[in-house]
């Protein structure tokens, strides 16, 4: 209990930090993606909005091919080993193969549900560090938004999955994401404040020493 709230207190003094950092530096230097955002409907602009549909669609088959690589590999291992085993222990070929099989089977599903635990962070950020570039985002605000995806997709779906099974898992990927994207916009407005105070505080030191010496 004292671990959530101080986590949402923390959340709450960052996102007041952050909404000061950004009326202090502007509008025109804070987060872009904070209000901006990429829709379906940009993948057909002819321009970057579809490279970069196109290249989250190869990612995502790429993803879905080292899934499958993953699983089957597993499922191989799993029965293998599980019909040597049954064998050494006398029984049946057939009822060796049965059993191997079914451990086989509940491997693939062990590794399939590990992969969709990474697999859904990596496409959850990409597309958000990918939305940020397009609407005018800095890198530095694409990486940290998307890291902040990537690890409340991850957490929300770990907690989500532990308390409510597989319907858990979507709703904490989901709302994992949404929070995961906040907060590392928050982190982004707020190191974009103390580098404007930094500035002005080193510009401000330049400027007394100059007058000193002319004094």
């Amino acid at each position: 209990m004292r671990v959530e709230l101080f986590f949402m207190a923390a959340i709450i003094v960052l996102s007041f930090t952050a909404e000061k950092c950004r009326l202090l530096v502007g509008e025109e230097h804070s987060s872009k993606s904070r209000t901006e955002r990429f829709t379906f409907s940009n993948c057909f602009d002819m321009s970057y909005g579809t490279l970069i549909c196109v290249f989250k669609e190869c990612v995502k088959l790429y993803l879905y091919y080292i899934r499958a690589v993953h699983v089957q590999k597993a499922r191989v291992e799993a029965t293998d080993m599980a019909k040597t085993k049954e064998l050494s222990q006398g029984r049946s070929y057939e009822e060796a193969t049965k059993m191997a099989n079914e451990e086989g089977n509940a491997a693939a599903k062990r590794a399939s549900r590990q992969a969709k635990h990474v697999m859904g962070p990596i496409i959850s950020s990409l597309g958000d560090f990918f939305e940020t570039l397009y609407v005018g985002g800095s890198l530095s605000e694409g990486i940290l938004r998307g890291s902040g995806t990537f690890i409340g997709v991850y957490a929300g779906g770990m907690i989500g999955e532990g308390k409510l099974g597989w319907l858990g898992f979507l709703v904490g990927c989901h709302l994992g994401s949404w929070a995961g994207g906040r907060i590392g916009l928050m982190c982004y407005d707020v190191s974009k404040g103390v580098h404007y105070l930094l500035n002005l505080g080193s510009s401000k030191g330049i400027n007394s020493y100059s007058i000193s010496k002319e004094l």
